[in-house]
């Protein structure tokens, strides 16, 4: 038997394990073999490359038999009823298209063993040096414990909010007849009482609401009806409907548009008449769209105490940018991530004295998700605050397209559009 002698030391599984880290490739296949999430690699032709052990776990198929396979042959992705995803649905598909990150957390799997499996996804684009999109990288995991978990809070949640509603409206109403000289004679005093007993109850009645609405928008019963908006008319409209709560604090109101050369003008000044603004349409529910919007201007109001607030619209070929900007008290960087989730609060002297339920902002991210847009915020804190919505632009074209289906769609039984003309 040969003696180790002095080496003894650097041949010891400790040392073996630090050289084995120096080799790229060992460490890689160190980490894709010990995380639970699936990892897919994917190339240019959408054939498997990669295919790790908690992919084997989650889809029921191994590794042999999956690499080298088309990758819809293995991850056969479907909705929340059944169906198969369309390629406009398949974050795989759209990453060639778009060559940025997507994320989808609706999407179930069908497995190996047509057992249906809910699961998280993220893809990512591969470039290369010469900025060509090679291949994309998907990592997915099981969730559906969570999802279960989630829909029965959600069910909870908007079964006790729908049947406490109707007591707590029923408080108001009689809290209101207390106060109204016509019906009852009270005190100074008592009508001081009642009165901040009516200003709760209506706080507890727009929890309710608040609770019902963000159950509806977590489990997809949100009521969504979406036509062609045309932004521009519709914001500067909204801007005249809500400018008159920020003027009763004193703040000035502004709506810009963009102009054809990038720069902005005021829409709601004179003079403005001659030029031509563009068209800026999507598809999206008005009334839902109306909710985001007064949503994040009353939020604007409450956290600026003076200066003014600006309603913005701007975009591109693709999108259409709406922005809500404040001179306000702004916010703490370490609470913008967390600025949309449900029941989150900025912990501030200004937030305490100021009422909300901590859904507002979650449910707007909710509604904006609805129509494949983005909402985010950008704010340092003494510097006021501006929230972004991008929402997807369509052109002239199709938006006259949609209104002659919704037009068609609601004509009376039996009558035909040519016979309208």
């Amino acid at each position: 038997m040969f003696g180790l002698g002095k080496n003894e030391k650097n041949n010891s599984p400790g040392s073996l394990l630090a050289s084995t880290l120096h080799d790229e490739k060992a460490k890689s296949e160190i980490i894709l073999t010990s995380i639970d999430d699936g990892v897919i690699l994917i190339d240019s032709d959408k054939t498997i490359q990669l295919f790790n052990h908690g992919a084997e776990h989650i889809t029921g198929w191994n590794q042999k038999d999956a690499v080298g396979l088309e990758y819809k042959s293995v991850i056969k992705l479907v909705d929340e009823k059944n169906e198969p995803y369309d390629d406009d649905q398949n974050p795989f598909e759209k990453i060639f298209k778009s060559a940025n990150p997507l994320r989808d957390n609706n999407a179930n799997l069908i497995t190996s063993s047509n057992k249906t499996v809910a699961i998280s996804l993220s893809v990512s684009p591969l470039i290369n040096q010469q900025q060509q999109l090679i291949g994309a990288v998907g990592v997915f995991r099981d969730v559906t414990n969570e999802r279960q978990e989630e829909k029965q809070r959600a069910e909870f949640i908007s079964t006790a909010s729908h049947e406490m509603r109707t007591p707590v409206a029923a408080i108001e109403g009689y809290l209101a007849l207390a106060m109204n000289d016509k019906v009852a004679t009270i005190d100074t005093k008592a009508r001081d009482y009642l009165e901040k007993a009516h200003t709760s109850t209506q706080h507890l009645g727009k929890l309710f609401q608040d609770l019902l609405t963000s159950a509806r928008a977590e489990d997809g019963r949100l009521q969504n009806h979406p036509i062609p908006i045309e932004m521009g008319k519709f914001l500067q409209q909204l801007a005249e409907d809500i400018r008159f709560t920020a003027e009763k604090k004193g703040l000035v109101v502004e709506y810009l548009i963009g102009a054809p050369t990038g720069q902005p003008i005021d829409a709601s000044g004179v003079g403005v008449q001659k030029l031509v603004k563009p068209l800026y349409y999507t598809n999206a529910d008005p009334e839902r769209i109306r909710e985001v919007i007064v949503n994040l201007f009353d939020n604007a109001i409450k956290y600026t105490e003076s200066g003014k607030i600006t309603l913005g619209l701007t975009g591109d070929n693709n999108v259409i940018q709406i922005r809500v900007q404040d001179t306000g008290t702004g916010i703490p960087a370490e609470d913008i991530t967390h600025l949309f989730e449900k029941f989150y609060r900025v912990d501030s002297t200004t937030t305490r004295t100021v009422g909300g339920t901590g859904l507002g902002l979650f449910i707007c991210r909710k509604i904006v998700e609805l129509y494949e847009g983005r909402i985010w915020v950008e704010s340092k804190l003494g510097n006021g605050s501006t929230f972004y919505i991008n929402l997807p632009r369509i052109s002239y074209d199709k938006a006259q397209e949609l209104q002659a289906k919704e037009a068609a769609q609601n004509l009376p039984t039996g009558v035909t559009r040519e016979s309208t003309i």
